[in-house]
């Protein structure tokens, strides 16, 4: 069977599987053993299959494709942060970031590779979006990433957030499998409560995550309170506005009464006066939301704002606190590396390496 003609084996279900080895003449148990290989032992490639006969791997060989992730290059902070660029079998790039703290250690992973969004502050924002990446894909960056924390830190991955390059919901079918193997008992078996999905705010599918009812946290990367500053910033706010959003939200949260943050990155200048604060506490006060994360900016080149100074940053926080709004400084990692979104696989090797 040539290349073009072989299935992706990850992309079969168990009971195509058996199917598979009935047809050739084997036992269904086989399906078993391939599967474990699939989705618990990791396997990259047919030959790592150890309990398989040499020709039953040759067979699977010639039959199917197991395309997979690799790790191109990785960076680490001296904050602990370790950021990984990952080849796809396409040859792509696109990253992950393994984030460490004290009892957490988490996985911000990738959905896309680049973004059509065009967020003016994520450097992701300047890729042309390339193609989605497919479930499996981004199942490994959770594996591979999982494989850091343990080498590292000896411990294993205790949550994951979909905040990486590319807009999850935009990639809908892919992103809902992922998390289906990930939460799977036969997958990686992590309780979808440690999964939080983050959108720019796409209105329709935030309401069928709803009508889904899905298990996961939902993140809106808000990042301006009122629609003429979100729409600089954010063409998307154009046709998808803040009213809309916060209708979406409301219908999310009564089907699945799920945890709802919002994300706020405070730009100097931009939405970080008491007026914006102002706003803010308002939005917050109209959607049944956990807790508002004000995010220090890790600088681009290509966008000309900056952070605010950390008085100004205060003073906003303490203005929400005030008017009983749940908000949390999150400070910026890997700031010595290349931390942004996008950043890292913006790069050529041979700059990321230099």
């Amino acid at each position: 069977m040539s290349d073009a003609q072989q299935k992706n084996i990850r992309h079969l279900t168990y009971a195509e599987i058996e199917e598979y080895f009935l047809q050739i003449g084997d036992k269904k148990f086989r399906a078993k053993q391939v599967y474990e290989w699939l989705w618990q032992k990791h396997a990259h490639s047919f030959e790592a299959m150890t309990n398989l006969s040499k020709e039953l791997r040759t067979r699977l060989g010639s039959d199917f494709s197991l395309p997979a992730l690799l790790v191109n290059t990785t960076q680490h902070s001296g904050d602990g942060t370790i950021k990984s660029r990952f080849k796809t079998f396409d040859g792509h790039m696109v990253e992950g970031v393994l984030i460490p703290t004290d009892n957490r250690q988490t996985a911000c992973v990738s959905s896309q590779i680049g973004c059509s969004l065009s967020c003016k502050f994520c450097a992701t924002g300047y890729m042309d979006r390339k193609r989605n990446l497919t479930f499996d894909e981004i199942y490994d960056e959770v594996v591979l990433i999982n494989q850091q924390a343990e080498k590292a830190y000896n411990k294993k991955l205790s949550n994951i957030v979909f905040m990486g390059m590319g807009e999850p919901l935009l990639n809908y079918n892919n992103v809902m499998k992922a998390i289906e193997r990930i939460t799977a008992e036969d997958g990686l078996a992590m309780s979808p409560k440690r999964i939080t999905v983050s959108t720019a705010g796409v209105a329709k599918m935030i309401k069928k995550l709803g009508d889904d009812k899905v298990r996961f946290k939902l993140a809106l990367s808000l990042h301006a309170a009122n629609d003429e500053k979100r729409n600089q910033i954010m063409p998307i706010n154009e046709s998808n506005n803040i009213k809309a959003l916060i209708e979406a939200l409301n219908y999310f949260y009564k089907n699945t009464k799920n945890e709802i943050t919002f994300e706020y990155i405070l730009f100097k200048d931009l939405n970080d006066g008491l007026k914006d604060a102002e706003e803010l506490v308002k939005i917050y006060r109209q959607v049944p939301a956990d807790l508002v994360n004000i995010i220090e900016y890790n600088p681009i080149d290509a966008f000309q704002f900056t952070k605010p100074d950390e008085e100004s940053t205060q003073q906003f926080i303490q203005y929400l606190e005030a008017h009983k709004v749940n908000a949390h400084l999150r400070r910026s990692r890997g700031k010595d590396i290349d931390a942004a979104c996008g950043q890292l696989a913006n790069k050529t090797r041979e700059e990321a390496l230099a």
